[in-house]
């Protein structure tokens, strides 16, 4: 019964077009009412609780490094830099799209911003060279998503804050399924660029491509830095954070000298709205996590998953189909909102590894991005891009498949999650 209300008060809010982060609140509300437990008191306490966290204080420094890599020019001399390795082959500017979205999603860990960058400066150069729009367009937004599993990512750090797991674990263990994502999606272009008929970008010389790798070092120590800083304990991923944004800001200013004083402060304007939506989500969903718990959902959630909770495979798939149809409708941070508190006792009773779940769970959100109706990553491509949603759609296609593709291979092997993430311990 409570299940139900919760479900039908959210998804009804949603459909009359309430905010997500209000949605979730009255939700929890509707909660309170039919248990009888309605006090205002309480959701103004669970709230204050969902934003007054440590952890969440990375999310908009890791928002400002973002913004400060875009701004600063680190974000162009890594597609410079792909472009001069990788450039001249055939379909070789997908190929870039591909490696500068692996190498982005290590700096900055938002699917959007990694998106934007890449489709401005790219989708403009794929379409003189004759390829489809509606295709790089799809490259581009499947080569965002990256982000939010590569380390640093606020997809894990939300999802570590939620779920009460170790998010440096999550960061070290995010780096092979990120870097396979890129991989499935190389397949993926290779397949598809054999029937572009498109112009290949002249070799470039050997000196050049140096000179645009030692341009491009400064931006690729980011990721060094922070990996190996989680990795020996040097600093927390809150730190961390921190450190990714003076990083960017230092580069930005002193060795490229992009950052000016006017574009520092678009960053931080930029980064503070961001911030608010992000905070405010977090605070709000606090009220329907905390009902979720009072109310048992999880364990009604269990309940009707009984019959297969000794089945890890199936309850795994059929947890992630879930994920998937709900990012269908729902933007990428309230579906961690929303089903962490749900899924998380039922993956602890079932021996499911926390971590491998985080990674898979992400994993499966950050397609959401992707995937129509809503597609976030695919409103901001199709804008940057000059393309129609319908052409956007069409062009994701084979991307999108190959995604599913890993991920139903990550469910079916778990190992291929686990074990790499023992290598970083």
């Amino acid at each position: 019964m409570t299940a139900a209300v919760f479900l039908l008060s959210l998804l009804g809010l949603i459909a009359l077009g309430m905010p997500i982060a209000f949605a979730l609140m009255f939700s929890g509300v509707a909660l309170m009412l039919v248990m009888g437990q309605f006090d205002a008191q309480i959701v103004v306490q669970n709230a204050i609780s969902g934003a007054d966290n440590f952890v969440l204080m990375a999310v908009p420094f890791f928002i400002l490094a973002g913004e400060f890599m875009n701004a600063g020019g680190l974000s162009r001399r890594i597609v410079d830099m792909a472009s001069a390795f990788v450039g001249h082959l055939r379909g070789g500017l997908g190929y870039v799209a591909i490696f500068a979205g692996i190498l982005l999603a290590s700096l900055s860990g938002s699917a959007v911003a990694d998106t934007a960058a890449l489709a401005a400066i790219l989708v403009p150069m794929m379409r003189r060279a004759g390829y489809d729009p509606g295709r790089a367009c799809g490259l581009m937004a499947a080569s965002g998503i990256i982000a939010p599993v590569i380390p640093p990512s606020i997809g894990f750090l939300i999802f570590g804050v939620a779920a009460n797991v170790s998010i440096t674990r999550l960061f070290l263990a995010g780096i092979v399924p990120g870097v396979m994502m890129g991989l499935v999606l190389v397949v993926a272009w290779w397949i598809v660029a054999r029937r572009q008929q498109v112009s290949v970008t002249p070799r470039v010389p050997w000196g050049r491509r140096l000179r645009l790798l030692a341009q491009g070092g400064w931006a690729l120590m980011l990721p060094v830095i922070i990996i190996g800083g989680l990795r020996f304990g040097i600093f927390t991923p809150t730190e961390s954070a921190v450190v990714a944004a003076v990083y960017a800001l230092f580069v930005g200013v002193v060795v490229y000298r992009e950052l000016s004083a006017r574009r520092i402060y678009q960053c931080l304007l930029v980064t503070a709205r961001t911030t608010s939506v992000v905070l405010l989500l977090a605070a709000l969903a606090m009220v329907a996590s905390y009902m979720i718990t009072i109310a048992d959902i999880s364990g009604q959630v269990g309940a009707w998953l009984q019959t297969i909770s000794d089945r890890p495979l199936v309850l795994m798939t059929a947890m992630m189909v879930v994920v998937f149809f709900a990012g269908m409708v729902l933007d990428f941070i309230p579906i961690v909102l929303i089903f962490t508190p749900v899924f998380m006792p039922i993956v602890k009773a079932a021996d499911i590894d926390p971590v491998y779940f985080g990674v898979v769970f992400i994993m499966n959100c950050s397609i959401g991005l992707i995937t129509p109706p809503v597609g976030v990553v695919l409103n901001v491509v199709s804008s940057v891009g000059k393309v129609s949603m319908a052409e956007a759609v069409r062009g994701i296609a084979p991307f999108l498949l190959a995604l599913l593709a890993l991920l139903a291979l990550l469910i079916l092997f778990p190992a291929l999650v686990t074990v790499p993430a023992e290598w970083w311990r």
